[in-house]
């Protein structure tokens, strides 16, 4: 049995799920969020508790157990408590700022990059530390905006100037020797 898959997901006070059949509708205070799983998994709510369960014992249905679990965990957390991530803007003269909802980066090109939020995302930006803040109730959209606006301009091992993950630890490489 998956580790994950068998583990029950707790339902805050304040979040309602509702199972029909495979589709499951999570509402909660930071919003609302849907999803249709695959009918290889069974999905119940009992005694305040998501419980998926496998139908076969397939290494598909093996693996997809314990994702479906993991799904339905990331979308009560994000309908309660919400995702962050963190990015920090390193390099003389880059910077980020807020125009309206938007993220302007000046990072060393000839204009800015402008980034606009889709729905349900947001931007805080922190010009004393240079630390963009993501906000958003989706784990995965929460990702793939950190992961876009990296690619702007990503670290680079010699000066260490870039985009970067907070945590991220960037390898920095010798650069070239003086003449001998």
């Amino acid at each position: 049995m998956s580790r994950i898959g068998r583990l029950p997901v707790a339902i805050p006070p304040k979040v309602e799920v509702k199972v029909d059949g495979t589709h499951v509708v999570v509402k909660g205070p930071k919003g609302q969020m849907e999803y249709t799983f695959p009918s290889q998994v069974k999905i119940a709510v009992e005694n305040g508790n998501v419980v998926v369960t496998r139908l076969s014992e397939t290494a598909a249905d093996r693996a997809l157990h314990g994702t479906v679990r993991a799904v339905i965990g990331n979308m009560v957390t994000g309908v309660s408590s919400g995702f962050t991530r963190l990015l920090e803007v390193n390099g003389v003269g880059y910077r980020a700022e807020l125009q309206s909802k938007n993220l302007v980066l000046y990072v060393g090109y000839s204009h800015p990059v402008t980034v606009e939020p889709p729905a349900g995302i947001s931007f805080e930006v922190d010009a004393k530390t240079r630390q963009i803040k993501i906000l958003g109730s989706d784990k995965q959209q929460v990702g793939q905006i950190a992961a876009n606006i990296r690619e702007v301009r990503p670290p680079e091992p010699y000066q260490g100037k870039g985009i970067k993950y907070l945590e991220e630890k960037v390898r920095r490489k010798a650069g070239k020797s003086g003449k001998g």
